[in-house]
């Protein structure tokens, strides 16, 4: 029997930078919570975005933030993992060396951005619905850094798996999430390790687990869920890593697969 259902969100759940689930879903948390199952969203965000997609049940859910470094339950913060300061440092005067591209730096109290462009701050602001501070520069603030997010519009891909990941692969946990993202974290964060921290947490098994995601960031919560989908626009490396397959975000193909194995 399923117990512990988790979604990743951006391109899976609902339109990559969106704030909003439809109404279904909200109905179907509801029935699922009420009768004891947890319920987890999943994703690269931060927290206070996820909390605003959710926010019709947001006290009914858990939270996987920051692709995993940042887990919260019930108004505590039950798993944080900093990235090494000097790494974290290293990456963001990488990242400043690409002018196309601009950066998001992920704290336990929201993110912190040096942009100067306007169309990359209304998205944080609206799209992601971002908690956010604007700095000067992000190297001289003292918080401490759970991921740095690089984005570049239209897709960062080619120059991720080009550039950013070989460079970073080795010390980092770096991944392409989503089509204009890259993320680094520490090298133990994994949405993955997440799921087994709430399995554990829950004392819910693997077999008692679903997930559901599309990006290479979801690859490792696919296999640590006895039953896993990708959705139909998934990136093969998801496909293959999962146990099924249903329809995107267009088809809410995760509220199909809800009510047609949970009722």
């Amino acid at each position: 029997m399923i117990k512990l259902i988790a979604t990743d969100i951006d391109g899976t759940l609902i339109q990559d930078s969106t704030p909003d689930l439809y109404p279904e879903m909200v109905e179907k948390i509801k029935e699922l919570t009420a009768r004891g199952l947890i319920f987890c969203g999943a994703s690269g965000r931060q927290y206070y975005s996820i909390r605003n997609v959710f926010r019709d049940v947001a006290d009914q859910i858990a939270y996987i933030a920051e692709n995993g470094a940042h887990i919260h339950y019930q108004g505590e913060d039950i798993r944080l993992v900093p990235m090494k300061r000097d790494y974290a440092e290293e990456i963001i005067r990488h990242i400043r060396k690409f002018p196309e591209c601009d950066m998001v730096v992920s704290t336990p109290k929201g993110a912190l951005l040096e942009s100067k462009n306007k169309d990359f701050l209304h998205m944080m602001e609206f799209g992601y619905q971002n908690k956010f501070r604007l700095v000067e520069d992000v190297l001289k603030e003292d918080e401490v850094i759970l991921k740095v997010a690089v984005y570049r519009k239209g897709s960062i891909r080619e120059l991720g798996e080009a550039e950013f990941i070989p460079a970073w692969e080795n010390k980092v946990k770096t991944c392409i999430a989503g089509e204009e993202w890259v993320d680094f974290m520490d090298e133990s964060v994994d949405k993955g390790e997440a799921i087994r921290f709430l399995q554990e947490f829950f004392g819910i098994s693997r077999e008692e687990t679903m997930a559901f995601g599309d990006s290479n960031n979801d690859i490792g919560m696919m296999k640590a869920a006895g039953k896993s989908y990708a959705v139909d626009t998934a990136v093969p490396e998801v496909k293959a890593a999962a146990t099924g397959e249903c329809e995107g975000y267009r088809g809410k193909g995760v509220w199909k697969v809800l009510t047609k194995e949970l009722g």
